[in-house]
């Protein structure tokens, strides 16, 4: 039975705009990770996102390969992506990667993911890493929805709050604190 699909957020990224990074020391998508993915994604058509990740030495398991856990963690970073489109923080549940092909260090990996529908609060994705043109890596994975509380519960407070400021100093929103419709994803 196919799940129904969210309508794409109305303050969503327009598509082919970047996605920006939730956080600027993200592993996945942070720019100021020194040894992070660095990975830059754009928002697709409808409930879609693509990019690329550029495969370093930093990314390396086997001599001259990727490792399969930061192949893994490029999967999650742009499935995660998704979540702008819907503007609703969410962590992941469920992430269930095939490895279809080896990686080489060098390599640039096209990246596509979409939502392929919605359970109450659980988001049900898909993605692909192409090399080549043909399919290196296959995921599906489980989102779950959670109120920006969840981080602040669970993650360190100081930095939670550090991200938002940052994120309301971007979106040019001033006060001691940034409204959840401002927080779009994940702190």
């Amino acid at each position: 039975m196919d799940e129904p699909l969210p309508e794409r957020a109305a303050n969503a990224p327009a598509e082919g705009e970047p996605i920006p990074s939730h956080y600027r020391w993200c592993f996945g998508c942070g720019g100021d990770h020194p040894t992070g993915l660095h990975m830059r994604l754009y928002a697709g058509v409808g409930l879609q996102t693509y990019g690329t990740f550029n495969v370093t030495d930093n990314h390396q398991g086997a001599p001259g390969l990727a490792h399969g856990g930061l192949l893994t963690t490029a999967m999650d970073e742009v499935l995660g992506s998704l979540n702008w489109l819907l503007a609703t923080p969410a962590v992941t549940a469920h992430l269930e990667c095939d490895f279809r092909r080896p990686v080489p260090v060098g390599s640039v990996l096209e990246m596509k993911a979409q939502v392929d529908g919605v359970r109450g609060r659980r988001v049900l994705m898909s993605s692909t890493a192409l090399l080549n043109g043909r399919p290196a890596v296959t995921a599906s994975a489980v989102f779950v929805q959670v109120p920006l509380e969840h981080f602040l519960d669970h993650g360190n407070a100081e930095q939670v709050q550090q991200a938002i400021r940052e994120r309301g100093q971007r979106n040019q929103v001033t006060g001691p604190g940034v409204p959840p419709v401002d927080v779009q994803v994940n702190p």
